[in-house]
C-alpha cells in the first residue's frame, strides 16, 4: 500500500508531508478531524462523514476554501491513487496559520489534509474474546463548554489522557463518565450495553458523548433486526447489571467488552446479541461509495 497524503492541493509520501509549524491546530488544537474506513474499494459512510466535517467549519466558523463535493472527490482520487482494498482515511481541516488566539491575526486560509493509511486500534483476538475495559479518573468535556457533536483536535488531549490511565492499569480500553457521574463512552469508542430483557441500551448525546457514525449505524442496524434500542442516561450500575456490552467506533467497528474493573459483564463472554450486531454492521461495511 502507498500511504498517501492529499495536502493543500498536492499529493505526497507519507514520510515527506508537512505543513507549518505556525498552523492553528498544531499551536491550539484549533481544527475538526475525521476518520473513515474503506472495505473492498469502497469509503464506508463517506457523506455521513463529510457532513458532520462540514457542519463543525460551519459552526467554528472556518473560511473553508474546498467545497463538500470538491473534498469527496479528493477522498476517492487520493484513495485510488494509494491503490490499496481496505484502509483507514483521515481528514484534517485546521482553522489556518499564524501565532495568536485572535483569528483575525492569521492567515485564515484553512489547511486541509486527506491521508490513506492503515489503522486498527483492537488485536483481531480482542473481536473473539472480548475487551477489558477499567472506568477512568478522567471525565468527558462538558457539552456546555465545547458541544461534543464538533470532532475537534484540541478535544482529543482529554481521550488521550484517559487511554494513558486505562494502560497503566493493564486495559484495553478506559470507560470515561461525564461530570454528573452518568456513562458516557470509551477513549475513541461509543458504548452500548444489552439488559437482561434484551434492549440495548446506549448513552444520550447529552450526556456529553461523540455522536459517533458507527453508533448511528449500529442503532439502525439492531433496530432494523427488531432490537428496542433506548438512548438514555445510565450509570455504573447499569453497566455491572447488563448481561452485554460492546462498543463502536470507525476504527474499533464493533468490538465485545466482557470484564470491566476485573469484574465480568453477563458471563464473561461475547454475547449473542452482540455477536448478531458484528455479523450485521460486517455486511453493512460491504455498502460505500465505490472509488
Amino acid at each position: 500500500m502507498a500511504e498517501l497524503v492529499w495536502l493543500n492541493g498536492e499529493i505526497h509520501p507519507l514520510e515527506t508531508a508537512t505543513v507549518s509549524v505556525r498552523d492553528h491546530a498544531f499551536l491550539y488544537g484549533d481544527g475538526l478531524f475525521e476518520g473513515i474506513r474503506f472495505y473492498e474499494r469502497k469509503v464506508f459512510k463517506l457523506d455521513e462523514h463529510l457532513d458532520r466535517l462540514y457542519y463543525g467549519i460551519r459552526y467554528l466558523d472556518f473560511e473553508m476554501k474546498v467545497a463538500k463535493s470538491e473534498l469527496r472527490q479528493i477522498v476517492l482520487d487520493t484513495c485510488k491513487q494509494a491503490d490499496e482494498q481496505s484502509g483507514y482515511i483521515r481528514i484534517n481541516v485546521t482553522r489556518g496559520t499564524g501565532l495568536g488566539l485572535d483569528p483575525r491575526n492569521i492567515n485564515r486560509i484553512p489547511n486541509v489534509m486527506v491521508m490513506v493509511s492503515k489503522l486498527r486500534l483492537f488485536p483481531p483476538e480482542a473481536y473473539e474474546n472480548g475487551l477489558t475495559g477499567v472506568f477512568v479518573s478522567t471525565r468527558v468535556i462538558r457539552h456546555d463548554a465545547l458541544d461534543p457533536r464538533l470532532k475537534t483536535i484540541g478535544r482529543y488531549v482529554s481521550n488521550i489522557y484517559a487511554k494513558l490511565e486505562a494502560n497503566r492499569q493493564g486495559a484495553d480500553e478506559g470507560l470515561m463518565l461525564n461530570a454528573e457521574g452518568y456513562l458516557a463512552e470509551g477513549t475513541g469508542d461509543n458504548l452500548f450495553i444489552v439488559d437482561k430483557g434484551g434492549v440495548i441500551r446506549t448513552p444520550h448525546i447529552a450526556s456529553g458523548i461523540l455522536g459517533g457514525i458507527t453508533r448511528k449505524t449500529v442503532i439502525e442496524l439492531a433496530r432494523g433486526a427488531g432490537y428496542d434500542v433506548r438512548e438514555v442516561s445510565m450509570t455504573t450500575y447499569d453497566l455491572f447489571e447488563a448481561e452485554e456490552a460492546f462498543l463502536t467506533g470507525t476504527a474499533a467497528e464493533v468490538v465485545p467488552m466482557c470484564r470491566v474493573d476485573t469484574r465480568p459483564i453477563g458471563c464473561g463472554k461475547p454475547g449473542e446479541v452482540t455477536n448478531q450486531i458484528i455479523s450485521l454492521f460486517r455486511e453493512e461495511t460491504k455498502n460505500g461509495t465505490p472509488f
